[in-house]
C-alpha cells in the first residue's frame, strides 16, 4: 500500500488520543548511572501513551516482549483525552521523571521539542517506512520518530441501518448527506451520534476538514500566519458551518455533554447510524458489538464528489525516545521499536490486535478490520486530505475547539464564531 497523500507542516495534537507536548524539562542521566544495557541487567521503560482504544493490546504486546525478553519490562502510563494526556506528560517531564518511550505527532511540535528526542535515523525500519511517512518527524534530514500508524477518518457509518432506511446510494456530497441524514431520521434512526464535549472532535478533526478544502492549504495557513489571510467570510469554513449544523439537527440529545466514549457507545449499540469518528474506534467497536457492519464516508462540504468524495488520512502519532534517558534504557527501547514492525509477532499484533494500518512497506494491510480496509482503498486511490490540525499554532486547536463549543451551544452566532477563529490563531500564532 502507498500512502497518496498531500503533505504539510504541523501543529496540534491527535486526539484522541495522540498526545501534544508543551514543554519540556530535562531528565539527563549521570554518565555515572548510565550502563551497557548487558542482557543480565534489569531494565524497566518507562512508556506514556494517550491511545485508550489501545491500552490493553499494547500491554499484551509489551508482556510477549519481555517473554522473549525477560530482562526487560515496562511501566506503561496511558492518559487519554488531549489536553489531560498532554498536562500529564508535561507534568513528569517537568518533575524530572520523563518517559523513556512516548509519543509525537511531529511538526510543529516535533521542533519544540528536537532537543529532547533521540535521533533514530540509524534504525532498521527508517528504510521499510512508506512514502512520505517520516516527514512528521524529520528535522534537518534526521528521523526522530517512529510512525505508529496511519489513520483516517470521517462519518464512520453503520450499513446495517442504512439499508433499513433504504439509503442505497452511499453519500459522498453534502446533498446526499443530508438526503440520507433525512431518510434515517423518517426511519425512526437517529443520524448522528455527536461527541461535542470533546473539543478535538471540533477543533482539531471537525475545523480540519475546511482548512483541507483550500486550493493550496500551506499557503492559506502561511498568509493565516502573516495576517494576510482571513477564517472569516472563506467559503469553505463557511461551508463547514452548514456540515455542523446539520449533524447538531439530526444527532443525539445534549452533544455538549456527550463525551467520546458515550458517542462511541450510542454508535455500537445501534442507537445512532453515524459517527464523527475514525478507524481507531474499531477496537471498541469489537469490544462492544462484535462483527459490526460498518464502513467510513467522507465529511462532504461541497456538493462537487471530485471535492467531497475524500477521506482525512494521515500519520497520527509516532513513538519517541528521550533522549536524556539511560543508555540500557533507550537501547532497549529502540531494540523493542523495531521488533514491534518487524517480529511475526508484532506485526500481527500491530493489524490484528491493534487494527492499525501499517506505516511500512512489510507489513500488509490485513485483519484491520472494515475501517481500515476502506480508508487503505482511500488511501490507494489518492483520495485523500492530509490532516491540517497538526499546522495551528501550538495549542490553537483546543481554543478553537472551545470556540466552536460555544457556537454549538448558541453563545456565538455563525459570524461571530468565525471572528473568534481569526482571533484564536492570532493569539496562539508566534
Amino acid at each position: 500500500m502507498s500512502l497518496k497523500i498531500k503533505r504539510f507542516s504541523l501543529a496540534a495534537g491527535i486526539l484522541s488520543a495522540s498526545l501534544l507536548l508543551t514543554t519540556a524539562c530535562s531528565n539527563n542521566t549521570s554518565g555515572d548511572n548510565k550502563s551497557d544495557g548487558s542482557k543480565d541487567e534489569k531494565i524497566v521503560i518507562d512508556l506514556f501513551q494517550g491511545k485508550v482504544e489501545i491500552a490493553d493490546q499494547l500491554k499484551a504486546l509489551t508482556d510477549q516482549y519481555t517473554k522473549e525478553n525477560p530482562n526487560v519490562t515496562f511501566d506503561i502510563q496511558t492518559v487519554g483525552g488531549g489536553a489531560d494526556g498532554a498536562a500529564a506528560l508535561k507534568a513528569k517531564f517537568a518533575s524530572g521523571s520523563a518517559p523513556d518511550l512516548f509519543t509525537s505527532e511531529g511538526y510543529q511540535n516535533a521542533q519544540t521539542w528536537k532537543d529532547k528526542l533521540e535521533d533514530l535515523s540509524d534504525q532498521p525500519w527508517v528504510e521499510d517506512a512508506l512514502e512520505n511517512t517520516l516527514t512528521p518527524m524529520t528535522i534537518d534530514g534526521k528521523v526522530y520518530g517512529q510512525p505508529i500508524n496511519l489513520e483516517g477518518y470521517g462519518f464512520t457509518y453503520n450499513k446495517d441501518l442504512f439499508k433499513k432506511a433504504g439509503i442505497t446510494e452511499l453519500p459522498t456530497t453534502f446533498s446526499e448527506l443530508e438526503a440520507a441524514a433525512k431518510k434515517l431520521k423518517a426511519a425512526g434512526i437517529t443520524p448522528f451520534a455527536v461527541g461535542y464535549s470533546e473539543w478535538w472532535v471540533l477543533g482539531n478533526h471537525g475545523l480540519s476538514i475546511p482548512f483541507a478544502y483550500q486550493e493550496d492549504p500551506d499557503a492559506f495557513i502561511k498568509e493565516l500566519k502573516e495576517g494576510t489571510a482571513k477564517i472569516d467570510g472563506n467559503e469553505h469554513f463557511n461551508q463547514y458551518f452548514n456540515l455542523l449544523d446539520l449533524t447538531i439537527k439530526y444527532g443525539n440529545k445534549n452533544p455538549l455533554t456527550t463525551d467520546y466514549n458515550t458517542q462511541v457507545t450510542l454508535f455500537a449499540t445501534g442507537e445512532t447510524a453515524m459517527i464523527q469518528q475514525g478507524n481507531w474506534i474499531q477496537p471498541m467497536l469489537d469490544k462492544l458489538t462484535p462483527d459490526m457492519n460498518v464502513g467510513i464516508l467522507p465529511m462532504p462540504l461541497s456538493d462537487d464528489p471530485a471535492v467531497a468524495n475524500k477521506l482525512a488520512i494521515d500519520v497520527p502519532s509516532n513513538w519517541v525516545i528521550h533522549n536524556g534517558a539511560p543508555d540500557a534504557d533507550k537501547k532497549a527501547a529502540k531494540d523493542f521499536l523495531n521488533w514491534m514492525v518487524t517480529s511475526e509477532e508484532g506485526k500481527r499484533a500491530l493489524t490484528e490486535d491493534f487494527k492499525y494500518i501499517p506505516a511500512f512497506k512489510s507489513i500488509k494491510a490485513e485483519g484491520v478490520g472494515p475501517l481500515g480496509e476502506e480508508i487503505a482503498k482511500y488511501s490507494q486511490a489518492g483520495k485523500t486530505y492530509s490532516w491540517q490540525f497538526m499546522k495551528y499554532p501550538e495549542g490553537g486547536g483546543q481554543e478553537f475547539g472551545a470556540t466552536l463549543q460555544s457556537y454549538v451551544g448558541g453563545q456565538l452566532s455563525k459570524e461571530e464564531t468565525m471572528k473568534a477563529l481569526d482571533s484564536n490563531w492570532a493569539k496562539f500564532n508566534k
